[in-house]
């Protein structure tokens, strides 16, 4: 080989390392940049100091409890997070999860098959949420208004068919059950459950086209409008699933707990959208992602969690989680505007 070639040779050798070498700080540049990989940071740390705050926080079974604590409230979570990237926001899932509990088990001890119950549950959830997208897409109002307006008249209904009694389901059959209850290779069902819709949903979003639309309608509905899609017709079916995932979140619910409290959900929603916007959700719409929003459930559940271990007054819980709300949602404004 002559020194010319291996001079080449030495070259092209350096100037491929120079790339990889140049190319490896972008990738973990871009990584540490992940709203996501943040969320993890703070969850492992959270952990790290639970660990030597509380000798209980470790435990198989504070880990189940945790797990078992955010997994039904996060299939609420999801369908929140795709409704805030089409640039909706939904404050009556709290109690459309009550409404389908309580739908489901009124229905049940009036004799009627127990799934059939459940299924007319999540239909009356879905049903709210077709009349909500009506009212979003046909007459013009916006979201807020509408699921304001819809959070009473849900919790209306739903003491208006328990007459302000909670519904006793103790004898619901062990099929029925298992749904909240039950476990498969020591995994509660429940969780299976959730992880399969998490995966489901989150992959829809990243590569389904329909989905994409979402995307699309929540960054410019005008623009979007103009491509032609059909921009309501995507909003009214997102508000359709929200209310649906809400519906599915309360037969799970219902299974769990064995009976239908009407004041059951009180104050969810705020816990609901906390999650999603940590998450990455904007509350302006076009950015958002169900591995964010699952990781923002998972981090108010630990924080809630810990505070429960160190004795904190329920009083002050409550104030923190505002404040995490509060920090949530100055964070998504200020990126905002730094992406502007």
């Amino acid at each position: 080989m002559s020194a010319n070639n291996v001079m080449s040779t030495a070259e092209t050798g350096n100037r491929t390392v120079g790339a990889a070498t140049a190319r490896a700080p972008s990738f973990f540049r871009q990584l540490a940049g992940m709203r996501e990989a943040g969320l993890i940071t703070i969850i492992v740390a959270l952990f790290v100091i639970m660990s030597f705050a509380s000798p209980y926080f470790l435990t198989l079974s504070n880990i189940k409890a945790m797990l078992l604590s955010f997994s039904v409230e996060g299939i609420v979570v999801v369908g929140m997070t795709i409704l805030l990237i089409v640039g909706g926001l939904d404050l009556s899932v709290g109690s459309v999860v009550c409404l389908a509990m309580v739908v489901s088990g009124q229905l049940f001890l009036m004799g009627l098959d127990p799934w059939l119950a459940a299924l007319c549950g999540i239909g009356s959830a879905s049903a709210i949420g077709a009349v909500m997208g009506f009212f979003v897409t046909r007459v013009g109002l916006h979201h807020f208004i509408v699921s304001l307006a819809f959070m009473v008249i849900a919790r209306g209904a739903a003491l208006a068919i328990t007459e302000g009694t909670p519904l006793s389901l103790f004898t619901l059959p062990p099929a029925v059950k298992f749904v909240g209850q039950g476990s498969l290779w020591g995994v509660p069902f429940t969780i299976i459950v959730f992880v399969a819709l998490v995966i489901a949903f989150d992959y829809l979003l990243r590569h389904a086209t329909a989905f994409r639309k979402v995307f699309y309608t929540g960054s410019n509905e005008q623009a979007a409008a103009y491509s032609g899609i059909r921009t309501d017709r995507v909003k009214f079916l997102v508000t359709v699933l929200c209310s649906t995932l809400a519906g599915v979140a309360g037969v799970i619910y219902m299974a769990r707990l064995g009976s239908a409290p009407p004041t059951f959900g009180v104050g969810m929603e705020l816990d609901v959208i906390a999650a999603a916007v940590i998450g990455g959700a904007s509350l302006k719409g076009g950015s958002g992602s169900v591995l964010g929003a699952v990781l923002g459930v998972a981090l108010l559940s630990v924080v809630t969690n810990s505070l429960v271990l160190l004795d904190v007054s329920v009083y002050w819980q409550d104030m923190i989680k505002g404040l995490i709300l509060l920090a949530a949602v100055s964070l998504d404004h200020f990126m905002t505007r730094r992406r502007g």
